[in-house]
């Protein structure tokens, strides 16, 4: 009787050791969480890098003509007459 009660109670921890709450498998998709939300975070850190640069380039003082003009043409819709815009999707 003893050794049924302890392969149960056996069966019953290696059950929670490998598939419970917090348990094996719960770990492992954990980790890949973390690597997913990792790669998000070094995305978005590369994109904020990018604008901050922008943002540099904008100040008075250290303004980047080439970029102003880029920035001006953008938003007010300025072109030369034998200009031709290619519009690419950034998203």
């Amino acid at each position: 009787m003893m050794a049924i009660i302890g392969i149960c109670l056996s069966f019953y921890f290696c059950y929670h050791l490998v598939a419970g709450q917090r348990g094996y498998l719960r770990l492992m998709s954990l980790e890949n969480k973390l690597a997913s939300a990792e790669q998000q975070l070094d995305t978005v850190q590369a994109k904020r890098t990018k604008v901050e640069k922008k943002v540099v380039m904008m100040r008075p003082g250290t303004i980047d003509r080439d970029l102003l003009e880029e920035r001006a043409r953008h938003v007010l819709g300025y072109r030369h007459k034998d200009e031709l815009i290619l519009l690419q999707d950034r998203s």
